[in-house]
């Protein structure tokens, strides 16, 4: 018999500690003779560099605390994610790791994962609609409210902001996060005639290409008459500022991302990219294989903050964010190891 999730409240003066113990399918080590847990890891996509980083990141570390990884990419498509889970629960997997190309899609895979015994963990983007039992992310609120705090601490002296919008993917619903995050900052600036939103639109799959059309569109509706393109990653922001250059605009016209990439660090540098979030992988990759392995091993697990995913209040761990500019990119990525000066400064 499955029992779900033990949930125990403790107050304390500056938090709630919810304490999670797994108890899916007895002790763990769903194969008798195996000796190392074996964890699966499905990811939506192994294309961009940040994800291939996570991998890699988050084997590692596995491996080193002694488990072994299963590694699935979907590239992008719902169908084949839900086919590498299947495969990945036939493979007895001790615990599966989801980075989900649609949340609500991958809802069905937990299902699945469940009725094998299998707890899971979403990383870093929420799988909405089902009974998950961990969370692991950062704070994708902050991530949006760092974006637009930047551009309101820009705004023209006697004048109004005007900006280009450019969302992430509509299947992610972190995007939709972000974007509430800069509303909490933007709509009031908005309602008091300081930004004036221009063109705004979603960029599907979080592809640099469909950015890149977004950006062409807006040029086309509004000519060069704007200030700022809140771009909601490095790759949109990518896709966005190929645009500006064949329009003789990059540099000249504010443009911030997400996620610290090697080239949009390199953007930084050179004066193209106003900014980006770093959010540290190394953080969130060992974090998620510690917390792996724990569930694979059916030991309690500590998430101090929950998140609701439309069916139940999911309990999550919510990692730092820093905001890089040109000014702190060596006191933040470089300093972390998590890019190179000699690469970000060419």
């Amino acid at each position: 018999m499955n029992v779900r999730v033990l949930l125990v409240l403790v107050s304390c003066a500056l938090s709630v500690v919810t304490g999670l113990v797994i108890a899916r399918g007895g002790m763990g080590l769903a194969s008798g003779s195996r000796q190392r847990p074996l964890i699966g890891l499905s990811m939506d996509t192994l294309k961009e560099e940040r994800w291939q980083i996570d991998r890699d990141l988050f084997t590692r570390a596995a491996q080193d605390a002694g488990a072994d990884v299963l590694v699935q990419s979907a590239n992008s498509n719902d169908a084949v994610q839900l086919q590498n889970v299947e495969s990945l629960i036939t493979q007895k997997v001790d615990a599966l790791v989801i980075i989900p190309h649609d949340g609500a899609a991958m809802a069905k895979a937990v299902n699945l994962a469940h009725q094998a015994g299998i707890p899971v963990l979403s990383y870093d983007r929420l799988i909405t609609g089902c009974d998950l039992d961990l969370y692991l992310t950062f704070d994708n609120v902050k991530v949006g409210e760092l974006q637009a705090r930047f551009l309101a601490d820009r705004l023209p002296q006697g004048g109004k902001l005007r900006l280009i919008r450019i969302y992430g993917a509509k299947t992610d619903n972190n995007a939709k996060l972000f974007k509430q995050g800069q509303d909490n900052i933007l709509n009031p600036l908005i309602a008091a005639g300081k930004v004036e939103v221009l063109f705004e639109d979603w960029a599907e799959d979080w592809k640099p290409e469909s950015a890149k059309k977004i950006t062409n569109a807006a040029i086309t509706k509004n000519g060069h008459n704007f200030d700022a393109i809140l771009a909601s990653n490095d790759g949109t922001a990518g896709g966005a500022i190929q645009a500006l250059t064949e329009e003789g605009l990059a540099g000249k016209i504010i443009v911030t991302g997400q996620d610290a990439d090697l080239a949009a660090c390199q953007r930084i540098a050179q004066g193209t990219q106003a900014m980006t979030v770093y959010k540290p992988i190394q953080s969130i990759a060992t974090k998620a294989a510690e917390l792996a392995l724990n569930l694979a091993r059916r030991k309690p697990v500590i998430a101090r903050d929950a998140i609701p995913n439309g069916q139940i209040d999911v309990p999550s761990v919510l990692l730092d964010i820093v905001s890089v500019t040109k000014e702190n990119l060596r006191e933040t990525v470089v300093k972390d190891g998590f890019r190179k000066e000699a690469e970000v400064f060419q």
